[in-house]
């Protein structure tokens, strides 16, 4: 067969390993999963019951232009309804944003250390990706990155909060790289994080929208909302971005289940709320002991942290492991030596502390 060489060369993105997987290999019977940014209260009660209701419906294709939650989406905030794509995760309109503009041979900027799919779609696609350096704390260096654009440059993919590093670009840097940055190059923002965020000085790039920039956003249900197994995830952009976005968007791409619990998640304010409360007490808490444990913590605006063990992460990951404890080791994103942790309930992170605690100890 022919296969293009870039797709040869292509590493999958490799998932955390699932509770039940490690539970058969290491033959324990309790797992605190704090790998995967998942929500640790669970999924938003209203949304469970309106997925319950809608597998009755599961005999019927869905309804393909997700007309009550686009509408719903656009409502919250302050936008047309065919300004809305759906997607099968935040990771597939990302993708459909990039395959909208993206073309073998053009290129496409984003962070060293920045969320992996970016660089895994620019190889699929065939693009050039240009991965600038971090700032000194892992952030987004938007000064470089503006700086990075040639005139083969066709897209730029930012995160932020960003995965893993858990770093925030504040309002001042972002309006100072939009006045540097050409208009005509479509920028994604990915805001799959963005509910966690309480900081006064989070960007605002919705008004950036409505004044016509060129931008896409992207947030998902899987992360506050606690949908992260149905895969349901949304852009919003233009409506001459959307509109071709929408073109290359895949049929049916968002399932009645995920459509369903994702309308009755975006009003479950309370869920949320609390949500937000638990990841503040949990960031501080995990923060603090990962510091006392003598570990280099990145401060973080998401529901996670990424620590900094002094030492390959690798033997810290699988003694934690034996331990009951499955945390994420970010090699893949070029930080060798560190540790992403989800921020689970207190019991989880008390449980983790211990683990990491004894792990170390022993020099593992």
């Amino acid at each position: 067969m022919h296969v293009r060489e870039n797709i040869k060369t292509l590493l999958p993105y490799v998932p955390g390993k699932p509770i039940e997987e490690l539970e058969r290999e290491l033959g324990l019977k309790e797992i605190i999963k704090l790998a995967s940014n998942e929500n640790p209260l669970g999924a938003s009660p209203k949304g469970l019951e309106a997925a319950k209701k809608a597998l009755t419906g599961i005999h019927l294709y869905p309804d393909g232009s997700g007309y009550h939650l686009t509408g719903a989406i656009a409502e919250r905030h302050g936008v047309a309804r065919p300004q809305v794509v759906l997607g099968n995760g935040s990771n597939e309109v990302i993708e459909i944003a990039a395959r909208t503009f993206l073309a073998p041979g053009d290129e496409a900027i984003y962070s060293r250390h920045a969320f992996i799919v970016y660089p895994l779609i620019c190889k699929a696609i065939g693009a050039t990706g240009i991965e600038v350096p971090p700032l000194p704390d892992l952030g987004h260096d938007l000064e470089g990155i503006a700086a990075a654009v040639t005139s083969k440059t066709r897209f730029i993919f930012l995160a932020n909060p960003n995965n893993p590093t858990g770093t925030m670009f504040p309002q001042s840097a972002w309006k100072k790289f939009l006045g540097r940055v050409p208009a005509d190059i479509p920028i994604l923002v990915d805001e799959a994080y963005a509910e966690y965020v309480t900081d006064p000085d989070y960007p605002d790039p919705w008004k950036d929208l409505a004044a016509g920039r060129n931008l896409i956003i992207t947030r998902t249900f899987s992360k506050i909302f606690g949908l992260a197994g149905l895969r349901i995830g949304y852009a919003v952009s233009t409506p001459e971005i959307s509109d071709l976005m929408n073109r290359v968007r895949p049929p049916f791409n968002a399932n009645t289940v995920a459509q369903a619990a994702a309308l009755a998640a975006l009003s479950d304010e309370d869920f949320v709320r609390r949500s937000r409360e638990v990841n503040v007490r949990g960031l501080r808490y995990l923060r603090a002991h990962l510091e006392k444990l003598g570990l280099k913590v990145t401060p973080s605006w998401g529901n996670f942290i990424l620590a900094g063990l002094g030492r390959p992460a690798g033997s810290v990951y699988e003694a934690l492991l034996r331990k009951g404890v499955i945390a994420r080791p970010v090699g893949v994103y070029d930080l060798p030596n560190h540790l992403r942790i989800t921020v689970g309930t207190q019991e989880e992170i008390e449980t983790l502390v211990k683990a990491l605690s004894a792990v170390l100890g022993t020099g593992a």
